[in-house]
C-alpha cells in the first residue's frame, strides 16, 4: 500500500504524471537475512512428512555435488582431449556434459520441490564432492576416461542406494528421478565410455 501512495502522490490532481528520476534508480547494495538456511526444510503440502523430505534432499545434495562435479570434469576434458581419438571424443565429452548438465537442473528442482535447499556455488561443491580431484594439466585419454569410469561409479552406487530408501520412504518423485534419469543416463555414457578403453586390433585380428 505505502508503495502504491508512493507513486500516485506523483500525479497532479489534473490526472497528468510528474516525471520523478528517482523511480528510475535501481536499489543496489541490499542486504538481509536468509529466508531460509541450508539443511532446513520448508514442509509443504506435498503428501510427504518432513522426515522423508530432510533424508531425499541429504541424499540428492550429495548426488548433486557429484554430478556438478562429473559434468565439469566432461568439461575439462573436452578442452583438453588430444590424440588420434581427438574428433570422436571432443564430441562424445560435450555430449555427456550436456545430459549431466540436465539432469543437474532435476536433481536441484526435486531438492527444492521437497522443501530443501540445493547446493549451488562451486566452493560448496568442492569442499562435498566424493569424486577425486583432477589435476589441472592434460591427461592421456585413457587415464581421462578412467577417470570419468571411475565418477560414474560413484555416482550409480550412491544413486542405487538412495533410489531403494526412496522407495521404502514412499518417496515415488525421488525415486523416479534417480532410476528414469540419474541411474539410466550414468550407465548408457559408462557403456560409451568404456567401449573406448577395450584393446582391440583396427586392422588384423589377432
Amino acid at each position: 500500500m505505502k508503495r502504491n501512495k508512493a507513486r500516485t502522490a506523483h500525479i497532479k490532481p489534473t490526472g497528468s504524471f510528474h516525471y520523478d528520476p528517482t523511480l528510475a534508480l535501481p536499489r543496489t547494495g541490499q542486504r538481509a537475512a536468509e529466508i531460509q538456511a541450508f539443511g532446513t526444510i520448508v514442509k509443504l503440502p506435498n503428501g510427504l512428512s518432513e522426515t522423508v523430505c530432510r533424508e531425499s534432499v541429504e541424499r540428492l545434495n550429495q548426488l548433486l555435488a557429484d554430478t556438478l562435479t562429473l559434468r565439469d570434469l566432461y568439461k575439462k576434458h573436452h578442452w583438453q582431449v588430444a590424440g588420434a581419438t581427438f574428433y570422436q571424443l571432443h564430441l562424445l565429452f560435450d555430449k555427456h556434459h550436456e545430459a549431466q548438465t540436465e539432469l543437474i537442473d532435476q536433481i536441484a528442482e526435486r531438492i527444492q520441490s521437497l522443501g530443501g535447499l540445493s547446493y549451488a556455488m562451486a566452493a560448496d561443491i568442492a569442499e562435498n564432492t566424493n569424486i577425486p580431484r583432477p589435476p589441472k594439466g592434460r591427461e592421456e585419454v585413457p587415464v581421462q576416461i578412467s577417470r570419468l569410469l571411475t565418477a560414474h561409479e560413484i555416482i550409480l552406487q550412491q544413486a542405487r542406494a538412495a533410489a531403494r530408501n526412496a522407495a521404502s520412504l514412499g518417496d515415488d518423485g525421488t525415486n523416479d528421478l534417480l532410476v528414469s534419469g540419474v541411474i539410466r543416463t550414468n550407465e548408457l555414457q559408462v557403456w560409451f565410455l568404456a567401449e573406448h578403453i577395450v584393446d582391440s586390433p583396427l586392422v588384423t585380428a589377432e
